[in-house]
């Protein structure tokens, strides 16, 4: 049976006998294309990493979880934040260690609009194999 062509009209698009049929090597150039571009992103510094934190001043009543939530997922980060009972904000930043430096940057000196920050900490910092959570939350 010849090959005919399929709905797109492309030689990549040709149906064969049982399936969709691909010049040969097709798929392994797509391959090799998606594993280069994922080396170049592991070279890049964006190894994963997880840091807890702690932010002091008048980070409580001023909206300061909600706004760091917000920053933290609008960088694709994912971890939480909680009000502690001596009047500080802690949580848990995990992501590709470039932009865990981006959030860090912002909670040391950015906050949310009503906040004064007199300094934050860092601790535990290291590197993780996966995500260990699914979302950036905001601990009650």
């Amino acid at each position: 049976m010849q090959p005919q062509w399929g709905p797109a009209g492309s030689p990549s698009c040709l149906r064969g006998g049982g399936g969709w049929w691909h010049p040969p090597g097709s798929l392994l150039i797509v391959a090799a294309l998606f594993l280069s571009q994922a080396r170049v992103t592991m070279t890049e510094g964006d190894s994963l990493i997880s840091v807890d934190y702690e932010v002091f001043g008048k980070v409580q009543g001023v909206f300061f979880r909600k706004y760091t939530q917000a920053e933290g997922k609008k960088l694709g980060l994912v971890g939480w934040v909680q009000n502690t009972e001596d009047g500080t904000v802690q949580g848990q930043i995990q992501g590709p260690s470039v932009k865990v430096l981006e959030l860090q940057e912002w909670l040391r000196k950015t906050g949310s609009p009503k906040s004064y920050i007199s300094r934050a900490e860092f601790r535990n910092e290291k590197k993780i194999v996966a995500l260990e959570y699914r979302n950036f939350s905001i601990v009650k």
